[in-house]
């Protein structure tokens, strides 16, 4: 049965780390004879999964809790209730957890999944791996001798076929994808990236929209440390629709002097053209590649040059590299016992791939082109809270963007791929285009018009709670009550017009800690400290909802203890009775949020 059947591996990843795992699993797999497929959790067909006999599931946990949007589908599926007892009784199966123990819910849906996996009749190979960012190691530490384990569980039940040995470590496995140059002179058809398909339905991942950007505005002051913009996009005739709390998705590419530079270290010429054909017959092509395709197009768009490598591109670039000291660095950096030092190179001073193929010029320029789709990962989408209402701006979209930009020991200072691309966009110079669809967010607003919000947003946490506020505004509800903070009331006071013209129209109560404008640091929590009874009074007498925004730091935590302190002070509350009090507000949705990293 296995022998036709094989593997299947099983992702759902965020940020691409569970699928770099996951594809690991499946290179181990080639290695050992066994067909494998890999995919991500919501493209399997989920009712074939009782036919399965082998099945390894990597997944991340994302920072609430919840499960990576790739398999949120098959969540819903697994939890049914009519599933049987019996349903996956003949499934063998191992779970692999991606997470990180600084947060609370640590590798929540792993175990949660394994679980569940139990609970339908499903047998375990080995317990559920529990990978840590945190470790000094990283998640290795624990996924490495899982896999030992793994494939010995795995070969005792379906031992390689006589005369058959592992392919050892130092044998290339062959590329996914094999690269077919189009010859020079063959004609370059007239508009062909434009000509792809007609768009069906509402734009997605696979069929994102082409925005128009209307405008780009600086608002902080000049003199100011952080670049933050609040940027406008066209949507009209996208078929896009949002509400406040929606998130929307954004496609960056890489800038043109890093296309140029990586095209001269690999020797790749940008202007040819290539078709790709799978190695294996039955594996999909890359979606959103078009075909044929140009090298400037699969370096600008796809290939993410600016990411910090994994460890599993050290290994590859190892294979082709024909000068001996790289070749050792690179063995090191790929070798368990090098997990340290890599670390020291790529991860705390965030090395991009780019700077790394520069220090290796040897082993680079003698890269394959075939190779270059297994290498380097594709550009992901980025997600940025939608910052303004339809009803108030009709077609319109607009985003704030913290433009990410910070100093490593590397003599150059770290950007962020998507803001700095945003950043650089400017309207003026003609008609400026950028890829994006709308996700639905985590955050949802009451329905019931005399239902008020108490909403916490600092920094550019407030882009959702701009929103709400300009969709509640638009509907006549009054009850706003914004908690804002930054650091200078001059300097980083984002949209204070607008929120100052609301209060004087009585549509809005505004409270704002600017921390470096006193001696004393003054955060959002102390203003929430500091109007205790206004905030028991909204929550008791007006059953108020409460919202969060921000970056995950310490903020989230010291909001959560301040709102704990307010039910102790003013409710007359114990400490354990606030702490039960908060999470059945938190469970009942009437506290929520939405923090990122």
């Amino acid at each position: 049965m296995m022998a036709e059947k094989g593997l299947l591996v099983l992702f759902g990843s965020q940020t691409g780390t569970a699928q770099d795992t996951a594809e690991r699993v499946g290179r181990e797999a080639q290695r050992r004879h066994l067909r494998c497929r890999v995919q991500a959790l919501d493209s399997c067909d989920l009712a074939n999964l009782i036919h399965e006999p082998l099945v390894v599931f990597v997944c991340a946990t994302t920072g609430q809790g919840d499960p990576p949007d790739n398999m949120k589908m098959f969540w819903r599926f697994l939890f049914r209730k009519s599933l049987p007892g019996s349903a996956l009784c003949q499934l063998d199966y191992a779970v692999l957890g991606l997470g990180d123990s600084s947060y609370p819910k640590f590798n929540f849906i792993a175990k949660k999944l394994h679980k569940r996996l139990l609970q339908l009749g499903a047998n375990p190979l080995l317990p559920v791996a529990l990978g840590d960012d945190q470790h000094d190691l990283g998640p290795d530490a624990v996924v490495d001798p899982w896999l030992v384990a793994l494939w010995e569980k795995i070969l005792a039940l379906y031992p390689l076929p006589p005369g058959l040995e592992i392919i050892s470590p130092d044998m290339r496995l062959p590329p996914k994808y094999t690269l077919h140059y189009l010859p020079e002179d063959c004609p370059e058809p007239e508009g062909a990236l434009l000509q792809s398909a007609p768009p069906r339905g509402a734009p997605c991942e696979l069929q994102p929209f082409p925005a128009r950007v209307v405008s780009n505005q600086r608002l902080t002051a000049p003199a100011h440390f952080q670049d933050v913009r609040l940027i406008e996009f066209d949507i009209a005739g996208s078929g896009i629709t949002f509400s406040a709390g929606d998130v929307v998705m954004i496609q960056p590419q890489n800038c043109p002097e890093d296309v140029q530079q990586f095209c001269q270290l690999l020797r790749l010429e940008p202007h040819r053209r290539f078709v790709l054909q799978p190695t294996e017959p039955g594996t999909p092509l890359p979606p959103l590649l078009p075909q044929p395709c140009s090298i400037q197009y699969l370096v600008t768009h796809y290939l993410d040059i600016s990411c910090v490598p994994r460890r599993s591109f050290f290994e590859l670039l190892a294979s082709f590299s024909t000068n001996e000291l790289e070749r050792e660095k690179l063995q090191e950096f790929s070798s368990a016992q090098g997990q340290e030092e890599l670390y020291s190179y790529c991860n705390r001073p965030r090395r991009t791939t780019l700077e790394v193929l520069w220090d290796f010029p040897h082993s680079t320029c003698a890269i394959p082109a075939d190779y270059l789709l297994d290498l380097i990962p594709r550009i992901r989408p980025r997600a940025f809270s939608i910052a303004s209402s339809l009803l108030a701006h009709p077609e319109r979209m607009q985003i704030l963007v913290a433009v990410v930009r910070y100093k490593t020991r590397l003599s150059k200072p770290r950007l962020g791929l998507c803001s700095t691309w945003l950043a650089s966009l400017n309207p003026e110079q003609g008609d400026v285009r950028v890829p994006l669809w709308v996700k639905k967010g985590g955050m949802k607003f009451p329905a019931d018009p005399g239902t008020p919000v108490i909403m916490i947003g600092p920094g550019t946490g407030v882009a959702p709670f701009r929103a709400a506020i300009q969709e509640r505004v638009a509907l006549g509800r009054r009850g706003n009550c914004l908690f804002f903070g930054c650091r200078h009331q001059s300097k980083d006071f984002y949209c204070q017009a607008e929120w100052e013209e609301l209060v004087t129209k009585g549509f809005l109560t505004l409270f704002t800690a600017f921390s470096r404008d006193q001696e004393e640091k003054v955060y959002v929590q102390h203003r929430i400290r500091e109007n205790g009874k206004l905030l028991w009074e909204l929550l008791t007498t007006e059953n108020a909802h409460i919202y969060l925004a921000g970056n995950a730091k310490q903020m989230p935590a010291a909001v959560a203890e301040a709102l704990q302190s307010v039910l102790q002070q003013e409710g007359g509350l114990s400490p354990l009775e606030a702490e039960e009090h908060f999470t059945a507000l938190e469970r009942s949705r009437r506290f929520q949020s939405e923090t990122w990293s």
